[in-house]
């Protein structure tokens, strides 16, 4: 290649990565779904910025695993889910979809009681009907990835990314950040047993199953299979991007919230519910900045609902290779959420079992990916590396352990929603 042609090759980088950016942002929605809004406003609320360094290193945590899934999938041409139905037996297989299913259904409830408990806040919409509402256009944004293809959804979960980003961050112009706080609160440490608490809940329920399983899918779907070596470098070069700035986005966001709450909310009871929450906000940031956060967490609901319902599809595919239509299954896992928003019980105590159930499912999405990225039969010359391994093993210690801190401290009932 000649001087003129490389210069040429290397200023349409930055067009070309672009154009491969989009899978990361869909598995990005899994870090700013409602669970997520309650555990940042509480921390800030209640302990400041004393936790702000929680969500950095959650963030770090959450790009090496979705990056590793997505190179699972572009490497081998197969998702996580897949290649695991080929491992296993029959009854270990139908066995590890149904906890797998259980999972993508209890992301499924937290997405829809958080997008009813906005329409409630914004418009004063009944639970049921306002679970209903979110069902049915998340449907609707469904068909879009079934009709016209994947990229169409991509930039309509963009757009929601982008509409959740400004409803939640937002607030931040109108309040007074202490920055000589936020700064300190970068450097890791504890003020007593419950914010040691309150940690375990922020950092456990960060990475979620459903978006390691899909981002493998996703990332293969979206590039296809049987790459050659120079155009699998390039793709593994565009998803490091591409899952970088989806990543720094959903960072952003979550700290923003933290910050937000800790300018404007410290000290000030019931923010311990998202409900609690947006009206601590309303009195004192006023009701423009209420109703944008409000905006904020419904396009969180509706994104994260449609992201968790094509997670559930593909893992039924990979692991016993059956499809149902997305229609139907999105009405299967919505009828929970109703009964659970008309039978009077406490929307904040769904969200809380939900995060249980998502807890006990981490380890069977982790422990596989882990073990797959680490054998030189699956990914051939792009096996991870002795220093890779043992960031990757560290990371599933550190996660899986919260989270069975988390599992325990919530049926003691001593956490919130996290």
């Amino acid at each position: 290649m000649d001087v003129e042609a490389r210069a040429r090759r290397v200023a349409s980088l930055p067009r070309r990565i672009g154009g491969l950016l989009g899978p990361a942002f869909v598995a990005a929605i899994a870090y700013v779904d409602p669970g997520n809004v309650a555990a940042n406003l509480t921390a800030g609320a209640e302990y400041g910025y004393l936790l702000m360094w929680v969500l950095v290193v959650s963030n770090a945590m959450a790009v090496f695993i979705q990056y590793s899934s997505a190179k699972l999938g572009l490497v081998t041409g197969s998702s996580l889910p897949e290649l695991l139905g080929r491992r296993l037996g029959k009854g270990s297989r139908i066995a590890f979809w149904v906890q797998a299913e259980i999972v993508a259904a209890a992301t499924d409830l937290a997405e829809v009681i958080g997008g009813a408990i906005a329409l409630s806040l914004l418009f004063d919409i009944p639970l049921v009907l306002g679970g209903l509402i979110v069902g049915i256009i998340s449907l609707g944004l469904l068909r879009v990835q079934s009709q016209r293809g994947q990229r169409p959804f991509e930039f309509v979960i963009m757009a929601l990314l982008s509409i959740i980003a400004v409803g939640f961050l937002v607030g931040l112009l109108f309040t007074d950040t202490q920055w000589g706080e936020a700064a300190q609160g970068l450097v890791p440490r504890f003020q007593g047993a419950p914010t040691v608490l309150l940690a375990a809940s922020m950092l456990g329920a960060t990475v979620m199953p459903h978006a390691i399983y899909l981002h493998s899918s996703l990332s293969r779907d979206r590039h296809g299979s049987g790459h050659g070596h120079s155009r699998l470098k390039e793709l593994l070069h565009a998803t490091k991007w591409d899952v970088a700035l989806s990543l720094a986005i959903a960072g952003t966001v979550n700290i923003g919230m933290l910050m937000l709450a800790a300018g404007a909310l410290r000290g000030v009871g019931g923010t311990d519910s998202i409900d609690g929450a947006y009206h601590a906000i309303e009195r004192a940031l006023g009701p423009i900045v209420a109703a944008a956060f409000g905006v904020g967490l419904l396009a969180s609901g509706l994104a994260s609902t449609s992201v968790g319902c094509y997670a559930g599809s593909s893992i039924m595919s990979g692991l016993i290779h059956r499809r149902i239509p997305l229609a139907l299954r999105r009405s299967i896992t919505l009828i929970p959420a109703l009964i659970i928003l008309g039978s009077g019980l406490s929307p904040t105590w769904a969200l809380v079992v939900s995060q249980v159930v998502l807890s006990v499912g981490i380890p069977f999405a982790l422990v596989p990916l882990v073990r797959l990225i680490s054998d030189r039969e699956v990914m051939g010359m792009h096996v991870a590396g002795a220093g890779t391994r043992t960031v990757a093993w560290s990371i599933l210690g550190a996660i899986v352990a919260l989270n069975a801190v988390l599992l325990v401290l919530t049926v003691a009932g001593d956490v919130g929603v996290g």
